[in-house]
């Protein structure tokens, strides 16, 4: 399988399935999107279902090519089942948080595998800090610690400035879930990575205060 491991490919197989078939199928689409005010009436398996969807091919294919970078990077080190566990934690701790930040918004609705995507790619990071990352945007190879602190503050000042259609409330929340449930299966990762897991929770503390002020 091109050196993908099955368990990969099983997931991002899956993805690439169900995201096609609702995005012909109206009432799928809306019976597993995310939507605050289905979620806050009991329908919690939107958290989880929605990680499935995608709005477009584009999304869809962004999600899947990270996912393909970066999973087998992380399945080599925490192995598969705590690979999964990381995985649909990641998904749907970012739903929550999503939930949580438009909690005022019954109308709110979101799809995509980002957060539990974000999740792996900052495990990664921490698993291996001293990984250099490029971007068909920015070509020029930077360390993966300056990537991780500058897509957080990024997100953070998404949810509190922008309006671009973007969940930047779940990309948070896939990112913190990510480095923690990596440091509690790899605890050695918190002296490795000491000053960038400080620095993150700076930057979180202080995101967040901010945007609970306004």
């Amino acid at each position: 399988m091109l050196g993908i491991s099955g368990l990969l490919f099983s997931l991002i197989l899956s993805i690439v399935l169900i995201s096609l078939n609702a995005l012909k199928n109206y009432s799928n689409f809306e019976k597993f999107k995310l939507n605050v005010g289905k979620v806050n009436s009991g329908e919690y398996y939107r958290l989880l279902s929605s990680g499935f969807l995608h709005g477009d091919l584009q999304h869809l294919l962004f999600n899947c090519f990270t996912l393909f970078i970066f999973g087998d990077t992380v399945i080599i080190r925490l192995g598969e089942v705590n690979f999964v566990l990381l995985y649909f934690s990641c998904l749907i701790f970012s739903g929550w948080l999503s939930v949580y930040f438009n909690k005022d918004n019954s109308y709110y609705s979101a799809v995509g595998a980002s957060g539990a995507v974000i999740g792996v790619v900052y495990s990664s990071i921490l698993l291996y800090p001293n990984m250099k990352l490029a971007f068909l945007f920015f070509p020029v190879p930077m360390p993966a610690y300056l990537f991780a602190i500058g897509y957080l503050l990024y997100s953070l000042y998404g949810v509190k400035k922008l309006n671009d259609g973007i969940g930047h409330e779940a990309h948070i929340g896939g990112a913190l879930s990510g480095l923690v449930i990596t440091s509690l299966f790899k605890p050695n990762v918190i002296i490795d990575s000491f000053y960038l897991l400080i620095i993150m929770i700076v930057i979180t503390a202080v995101g967040f205060f901010s945007i609970k002020k306004n």
